[in-house]
């Protein structure tokens, strides 16, 4: 993901410097958030790559980053191809690498600043017999401490692939994923929190006494200076989970110009999210409780695709089919009595059992089916042209399993129901010329369509997450996200110069929103179809290599998105309508230079990002950052049995920048004013590394 964020009209944001932190890491392309983005690998879908993903899991957690071969992203509209139900303003296609011809592997290892360690050792088998049969398998391992407060990080993962060539430039090949998650989260905070508490405010925890104390109204951070004490009084939050990916890749040539490609995928997520509530008394009389968010995914399909070549043509065609099983439920479990004098450390992440209430519960079964077919045309040397369509079926049922009536607020919650998304005719054009040698023209024109979110109620901006009430207003009004993205631009490629600029429009329609007001632990969230957003762009980007060994590079991104109408809710009108949309700089500058000399480089990155409302309303905005790294790294080459071995160093955040992102994508944006949905940049930080082949 940081390596996109030097494409112009990106934005990557962490709440930690190696972003594996899944609740604290945003990513925007022109001006569409990670949840409206298609995520593919090696042609599995991997969902909405968000934090308490429903339909997929986080890109992060799908691959180890050693294991990329190379990635490929569409910034104005996915492809046609791609099996994603949530794609509005682009996609990313990431590809593993392939197993080594030879024996060997990869050893790889950094530390850094709040005892960061991070261990890669990959292992190839080369090819094992006269068909080339091949394999690697991997293991990652990364630990850190927060950056502020207490609290570790851990993540684990382990990757296999298998290939097996077959004649007439055919494979197969078998891709095994297993993730295991165990993070505390960084606290989420409100714009008066920062500016009355500072940016280092925390959890409580390993100090259970003042999470004790703090749910009886006795604060001692200073909580009391804020206007909602208690938002700023958790002992912990953490998130665990576990995931298991696997698919099975075909790739046959059945003729001289017939190809068949094609993916059987299954997935499997166990996690825990949790929060301590100093609302919410636990049974046994400690005044807090701890809340646990248990969900469940298994989900499996397939995608099956044909290609035919014919004189100038390349015909393209093929399906998609998922089941996705998403058990959504959340549970409140006891917290210890504390007597006096006494001091514990209860472990956010031990095993939860016998809950004293089921808060809620519902179960989702989803069944999607994509089609398409498209044609690229090349008529004439250096002209491409492309056309096709895409139809998308998608239906969701959904079920009452557990209603806890004094911490929902409702009788029943949207159960018994579902909704289908349907798109006969979500057509494609774009078009490619190399006009003279070193020029490029360029046009994208697409509709698309993304299927009803899920998730937990009051969680996120799905038409389900509210009561049955709620769902049977909405339900008339609720219409699928369709968008409209065009684009148009100009590349000059030369030895020591690379120049792009484009223009885009993307007219939005039917945009779903959270509206939320409450605690965090409690938000009351009102799903609303908010009209329609227009957003026009234009990006440009400059490459110059004045001398051997020196590469600068400069963008600059202008976005302006507004909201084509005002929203309505409980009878009162906000005036939303030409306020710029929420979250989205209108603004961003990136420079990087680069330098080489023999077996030494240097490297400079910067980004600014203008500020961005954070308000529905615009009452209330995010400010604006720079953003500054730095790295450097030495190749020693071959020492003994070691290839390639290379140190590096880096520093993140340079000049110390402050600043703050939003926490995912559920975490809300209020109509006006300020809610609890906010993280803070990391700070500066130094790490080390070391890598080598052998």
């Amino acid at each position: 993901m940081k390596a996109l964020q030097n494409v112009p009209g990106v934005l990557f944001q962490s709440d930690d410097a190696q972003g594996v932190d899944t609740g604290g890491v945003k990513l925007y392309i022109h001006g569409f958030s990670q949840n409206q983005i298609g995520f593919s690998l090696d042609g599995i879908p991997l969902g909405e790559s968000v934090y308490r993903n429903y339909n997929g899991l986080n890109a992060v957690a799908a691959l180890s980053s050693e294991n990329v071969g190379h990635m490929e992203m569409s910034q104005g509209a996915g492809a046609v191809d791609m099996p994603s139900t949530n794609v509005l303003g682009g996609a990313i296609m990431i590809s593993s690498s392939d197993p080594k011809d030879k024996f060997g592997g990869t050893l790889a290892a950094t530390g850094g600043s709040n005892a960061t360690t991070h261990a890669f050792i990959r292992i190839d088998s080369g090819k094992l017999n006269p068909t080339g049969t091949k394999f690697y398998v991997s293991y990652m391992r990364n630990d850190t401490k927060l950056w502020k407060g207490y609290g570790t990080q851990f993540f684990q993962q382990a990757n296999l692939k298998l290939v097996q060539p077959i004649h007439n430039e055919s494979s197969v090949s078998l891709l095994f994923d297993w993730a295991d998650v165990q993070q505390f989260n960084y606290q989420s905070e409100t714009l008066e929190t920062v500016q009355k508490l500072g940016y280092g405010i925390s959890n409580y925890y390993p100090n259970y006494r003042l999470a004790y104390n703090a749910a009886q109204g006795i604060y001692s951070h200073g909580e009391d200076k804020t206007s909602d004490p208690k938002d700023v009084s958790y002992y912990a939050g953490t998130t665990a989970s576990r995931d298991l990916l696997g698919g099975l890749n075909f790739h046959l040539k059945l003729a001289d110009h017939l190809r068949w490609d094609s993916v059987v995928y299954g997935h499997n997520q166990k996690a825990n999210t949790q929060w301590s509530d100093p609302w919410m008394a636990s049974a046994n009389g400690a005044p807090l409780s701890e809340i646990v968010k248990q969900p469940d995914i298994q989900r499996f399909g397939l995608t099956s695709s044909m290609t035919y070549d014919i004189g100038k043509h390349e015909i393209h065609g093929g399906i998609w089919y998922e089941n996705n099983k998403y058990v959504s439920n959340m549970f409140a479990y006891n917290d210890p009595l504390l007597a006096d004098g006494q001091t514990l450390t209860p472990n956010p992440f031990r095993k939860w059992s016998d809950p004293f209430a089921k808060l809620w519960g519902q179960t989702y079964n989803t069944n999607t089916m994509q089609t398409y077919i498209e044609d690229t045309w090349r008529p004439v040397k250096d002209l491409s042209l492309h056309a096709g369509f895409k139809s998308m079926l998608s239906t969701t049922h959904v079920g009452q399993t557990g209603n806890y009536e004094p911490y929902t607020g409702t009788n029943a919650l949207a159960g018994g129901v579902g909704l289908t998304t349907f798109g006969a005719f979500l057509p494609h054009f774009s078009g490619d010329w190399h006009f003279l040698t070193h020029h490029e023209l360029y046009f994208d024109i697409a509709k698309n369509m993304r299927a009803y979110p899920e998730s937990g109620y009051h969680l996120s901006a799905s038409p389900f997450a509210v009561s049955q009430e709620a769902f049977d207003l909405s339900r008339s009004s609720v219409k699928p996200e369709t968008s409209w993205a065009y684009s148009v631009g100009y590349r000059f490629t030369q030895r020591r110069v690379d120049f792009s600029v484009s223009a885009y429009r993307v007219n939005f329609s039917n945009r779903l929103g959270a509206l939320v007001q409450g605690s965090q632990t409690n938000p009351q969230t009102t799903v609303l179809n908010l009209g329609g957003v227009t957003m026009n762009g234009v990006d440009a980007g400059l490459t110059l290599r004045p001398l051997r060994g020196l590469s600068i590079f400069n963008s600059i991104s202008y976005n302006h998105s507004t909201y084509d109408n005002n929203i309505s809710q409980q009878g009162t009108t906000y005036a939303t309508k030409g306020k710029h949309v929420v979250n989205y700089p209108d603004l961003m500058y990136k420079a990087t230079a680069e330098y080489t000399y023999k077996k030494a480089s240097f490297n400079i990155d910067a980004l600014y990002t203008s500020s961005r409302p954070f308000s529905y309303t615009n009452d209330t905005s995010l400010p604006s950052y720079w953003l500054v790294n730095f790295g450097a790294r030495y190749n020693f080459g071959r020492i003994g049995r070691l290839e390639n071995l290379t140190a590096s160093f880096n520093v993140t955040n340079l000049t110390g920048s402050r600043y703050l992102i939003m926490t995912g994508d559920d975490g809300g944006n209020p109509l006006s004013g300020d809610y609890q949905s906010l993280v803070v940049g990391a700070p500066r930080q130094f790490f080390g590394g070391v890598k080598a082949d052998f």
